[in-house]
């Protein structure tokens, strides 16, 4: 497995590039948030390690960036910052998960192999419903017959409505299912995400196929 660490601590480089080379990724750096851009847009990886304080571009303009230029890589975000607010804007923007500095190595082994094992556990089989057809692993959705670029957690979250057909699923089991977290009621995530699913998903077609169950989730049908 490849990963990119996008940091700019040069003993923190060292080390983490050290011990993850130790537990069998292949790590290419970057220190400053352009280079680390530029990387993660060019080669390809299995996750990116990004800190939110960076020189030339910070971590939250890289995660945007990689997210509008349709890059589906994990992203697990570093930072200092441990209110809710932070963390809820990183996984709003596209991030996969976030960890707190200062950090135990093994907590980020843990959380990295925890996010390449959900991505890459994706079920191989083609699901459809409608006119939609998609191939989770590679990474393929169709709506009639035009292909949509979805990331990797729209990619998630498009899998779990289609395993779930017809039912109504509540923003605390999606939130549990996709991002593998404990639901904040005051958490705007699982609604930020479902907007966006819908923005590429339905707004282009006419038949809309992710609906609104007031007072209880969401739901395809």
């Amino acid at each position: 497995m490849k990963l990119l660490l996008i940091e700019d601590d040069l003993k923190t480089v060292r080390s983490l590039k050290r011990g993850l080379t130790d537990e069998g990724f292949i790590v290419d750096t970057a220190r400053d948030g352009e280079a680390g851009l530029d990387l993660a847009l060019t080669q390809e990886h299995d996750l990116i390690i990004l800190d939110v304080l960076l020189p030339l571009l910070d971590g939250w303009s890289v995660l945007g960036q990689i997210r509008q230029r349709k890059c589906g890589t994990p992203i697990l975000m570093l930072t200092a910052r441990d209110a809710v607010e932070y963390r809820v804007r990183g996984l709003v923007m596209g991030a996969d998960d976030y960890l707190i500095k200062p950090f135990a190595f093994a907590e980020l082994v843990a959380r990295i192999r925890t996010i390449l094992r959900r991505t890459t556990s994706i079920k191989s089989e083609a699901l459809s419903f409608s006119d939609l057809s998609v191939d989770v692993r590679r990474h393929k959705v169709v709506r009639a017959r035009k292909p949509i670029d979805l990331s990797t957690k729209e990619i998630l979250l498009l899998e779990l409505f289609l395993r779930h057909q017809g039912e109504v699923l509540s923003r605390t089991y999606i939130a549990e299912q996709v991002w593998d977290m404990n639901f904040d009621s005051d958490s705007n995530v699982v609604d930020v995400n479902v907007r966006r699913l819908r923005s590429k998903l339905d707004d282009p077609f006419p038949r809309k196929l992710i609906h609104t169950v007031r007072g209880r989730g969401y739901v395809l049908r």
